[in-house]
């Protein structure tokens, strides 16, 4: 083949640049119609909230001093503070229906990512990670580009305008509130880091605890004939606990951040008090603040405090930010995940020797050379197959995730095999340990659920080991011996000799004991193929 055919020979190749999904770019460009809108009632709402206290304060200053108050001065000061609730009520409903859409649109791509993929593809992704990705992610990224955004802006224009109003009363009041401004920048750039850390923490430790409990409710059946019910609790609950605590410390962080903002404007506010009673008392004659009428005193404090409220706003959402990364970045490592095993052009021109019609050939190399692939091409899996060497025939799949049926492990092993003596099941079973198994009780006669879903990738594999030594069918095998431990990986070993002996077995291993034993070696290392006799 040339190379220009080989490159597209993968359907599964490597996303390009052009193809690959940044989920937040993507979110923010579907969030900013409803940012514009949230924005806008919210700073209505601001709006509001200051006409109120500056109408409240006029108000209260008067009826304090014995002086006339117009009726439609408090009239107004209801209106405007009734406004400014509804303002906020609506703002706080828009702003949970724009995270509400983001979400779903978040749920959608990942949906049509997911179902774009190959079932090799989806079988590589860790079950904890699929479902994190499903439920949490897409709200963590929905708070960032909609709560977190808005809670941004608001911290630009809202200290601006009551500094402004206050600006109107007495610039000095405005310079002491606004002097505390770098100060707690300065906090939000320490604390900033910290938090994102311990949040990608948390959601590591929330997608290890997802995947056990899956893998948990998967094998239930096995644990509770093994009465290992307890066991498993006590290693999700140790899981739970660390999940918790990680939970606990990135809050931990953004509560001592909220509390140092309050400390902040607390202690701004006490400051203006001091100095204006100490004017309204001709205590001290303070610039700005000794010949202020009681209603602009009542004003200043009145404001003071909407000034900070945006930085604790922010603050409040500084979690959310770091949460939110932390899933758009595990987002786009799953949705834009790659084969590990992808074609390597340079290994696959090359025409290879008729293979032989019995032994060993073992397909080795580094991860993302092609093993997996040649393997598929050589028994006619995938097009493009190598016309100078292909398994012909019928042929025995073995792998982590090869098909399971019956409802029994003796219905397993001979599913869609001619009848075999109860001697040859049994030695073939005993071959590859799954009658010495602790987790499925019972032998020959250990119940499964359908599919074999209550089986690890293990058993799997094992199941479909001694399946082949019964076949009498070619072997094709990828990666027997990745998952198994050692005295299993051993057994395994020697049952595919033991085929190998009598028929042709192609194996795509890492398994340097199992390379060092095979008749023939395909090695793709270094973009070369190479055949080396054993």
């Amino acid at each position: 083949m040339n190379k220009d055919k080989a490159s597209t020979a993968n359907p599964e190749r490597v996303r390009s640049d052009a193809d690959k999904i940044d989920v937040l770019v993507l979110a923010r460009d579907s969030a900013k119609t409803s940012l514009r809108a949230v924005f806008t009632v919210q700073v209505a709402r601001l709006v509001l909230r200051l006409g109120f206290s500056a109408t409240a304060a006029m108000v209260a200053g008067r009826l304090v001093m014995d002086q006339g108050v117009d009726p439609w001065l408090p009239i107004l000061a209801i209106g405007l503070l009734a406004c400014s609730s509804i303002a906020g009520l609506l703002g706080d409903r828009m702003q949970a229906r724009a995270e509400t859409t983001i979400e779903t649109g978040l749920r959608d791509v990942a949906r049509t990512s997911l179902n774009a993929m190959s079932p090799r593809q989806l079988n590589q992704l860790p079950v904890g990670t699929l479902v994190v990705a499903m439920q949490r992610y897409p709200e963590a990224v929905a708070s960032l580009v909609i709560g977190h955004r808005m809670a941004s802006m608001m911290m630009g224009i809202g200290p601006m305008v009551a500094a402004a109003m206050l600006l109107l009363v007495s610039w000095q009041a405005a310079v002491l509130v606004i002097c505390l401004t770098p100060v707690m920048i300065l906090f939000f750039a320490l604390v900033g880091d910290a938090i994102r850390s311990r949040a990608a923490v948390q959601e590591r430790a929330f997608g290890r605890l997802a995947g056990q409990f899956a893998d948990r409710i998967r094998a239930l059946p096995t644990i509770l004939a093994n009465h290992a019910l307890a066991e498993e609790e006590r290693k999700l609950s140790a899981r739970l606990e660390t999940y918790a605590r990680e939970t606990m410390s990135v809050l931990g962080i953004a509560f001592i951040n909220a509390g140092i903002i309050d400390f902040f404007a607390s202690l701004s506010i006490a400051l203006l008090a001091v100095f204006l009673g100490l004017g309204h008392l001709k205590l001290m004659m303070i610039p700005g603040f000794s010949d202020l009428a009681l209603w602009q005193s009542l004003f200043i404090l009145m404001i003071a405090p909407e000034y900070f409220a945006p930085f604790r706003r922010f603050s409040e959402q500084y979690h959310a930010k770091a949460e939110g990364l932390a899933a758009a970045n595990a987002l786009d490592r799953l949705l834009n995940a790659d084969v590990p095993e992808t074609v390597t052009v340079a290994a696959l021109d090359r025409p290879l020797s008729p293979l032989p019609e019995h032994g060993l050939v073992a397909i080795t190399g580094p991860s993302g050379s092609g093993k997996s692939t040649l393997l598929r091409r050589l028994a006619q899996l995938e097009p493009e197959a190598n016309p100078g060497a292909m398994i012909s025939g019928d042929m025995a799949w073995v792998s982590t995730d090869s098909f399971v049926g019956g409802h029994t492990l003796r219905e397993a092993i001979c599913w869609k095999l001619p009848p075999v003596s109860p001697q040859r099941l049994f030695d073939a079973a005993n071959k590859v340990g799954l009658l010495d198994d602790a987790l499925l009780p019972g032998g020959l006669d250990a119940l499964l659920s359908r599919g074999g879903s209550n089986l690890s990738g293990g058993q799997r594999l094992r199941v479909s080991v001694a399946r082949a030594l019964l076949s009498g069918k070619t072997v094709v095998a990828d990666e027997p011996t990745a998952k198994l431990d050692a005295a299993t990986s051993a057994l395994v070993r020697q049952a595919l000799l033991s085929i190998a002996r009598s028929r042709l077995v192609v194996v795509a291993t890492h398994d340097r004991e199992l390379v060092g034993v095979a008749r023939l070696t395909i090695d793709l290392s270094n973009n070369k193929n190479i055949e080396v006799a054993a």
